[in-house]
């Protein structure tokens, strides 16, 4: 995923479309040479699909343009962690934006030329991609170009938008300080954008991929909110079970809100998602 011009518009192409093809919004995102991360909204309960449809999309896309025919992504399955307050959010936000600069990529996290959010939730801009020119037919279905309107972070609705650009500089700014103190104390030095453009896009890191880390799936500042959430998870699995031994058992049951599988695919019955659920 080295961010050529070529990958970078393929990776805004695919996330657009996947978004609009599963109703998922999209709040923030950043792509690394090697990863992602994205901030998304999915009111409608089709996260699954809309991961499904991207990640493919888009390897097919970069294994044409790469000349390779391995699996593109880790076989793991996708992170997805829920962000239970608007800090929450704020955070995750700050934290996928200043990805490069923690890495010493780059002083400013403005200055990665991979794709990213920033400019555009700087500027109150829609994000725009043409379709590429490997992997889909110039007369196929697709769009010849795409528009992604980012949405506002949940809970800052209330904040105009050269406010709310006013917070995330001012959060970014302070990453941004850590990194350039961190690298005075140590003697690092920023790698720079020629040089990240000019690494091989099959070059891999020095140094191994952390093991046996824990996999959070909440994230929150406030305890007690983790807490709640986490006995919140913990009652869909104890409903989900108890539904599937009803069925199994020849009963009707009536799943909880959130099954996506055998919503989509099987036809059970399951409880209405709440309308401001995300």
């Amino acid at each position: 995923m080295r961010p050529d011009g070529e990958t970078t518009n393929a990776f805004l192409y695919c996330l657009a479309v996947a978004a609009r093809r599963s109703e998922v919004q999209v709040v923030f995102f950043l792509a690394m040479s090697n990863h992602y991360h994205a901030g998304l909204i999915d009111s409608a309960g089709r996260l699954p699909e809309f991961l499904e449809y991207f990640h493919k999309l888009f390897s097919k896309h970069q294994n044409v343009l790469r000349g390779r025919t391995e699996n593109f992504w880790s076989s793991e399955q996708t992170s997805v962690v829920e962000l239970v307050g608007p800090e929450d959010v704020l955070d995750k936000m700050v934290y996928t934006l200043t990805n490069p600069v923690k890495d010493h990529l780059v002083a400013q996290a403005a200055e990665w030329p991979g794709a990213t959010s920033l400019d555009a939730t700087l500027r109150g801009r829609a994000v725009i991609a043409r379709r590429p020119t490997h992997f889909f037919r110039p007369d196929g279905p697709m769009p010849e170009d795409i528009t992604l309107d980012l949405v506002r972070a949940p809970g800052f609705e209330h904040l105009g938008p050269g406010e709310f650009s006013a917070l995330l500089i001012e959060r970014i700014g302070a990453v941004e300080q850590s990194a350039a103190t961190t690298r005075r104390q140590t003697g690092l030095s920023i790698k720079g954008v020629s040089a990240v453009l000019a690494q091989p896009w099959s070059a891999q890191p020095d140094t191994e991929a952390s093991r046996h880390e824990l996999n959070p799936r909440v994230a929150s500042r406030n305890i007690w909110r983790r807490i709640e959430t986490i006995r919140r998870n913990k009652a869909f699995v104890a409903a989900y079970r108890a539904a599937r031994d009803m069925l199994l058992a020849g009963a009707e049951a009536i799943f909880p809100a959130g099954t996506y599988w055998l919503r989509r695919f099987a036809g059970i019955s399951c409880e209405h998602l709440p309308s401001c659920a995300a």
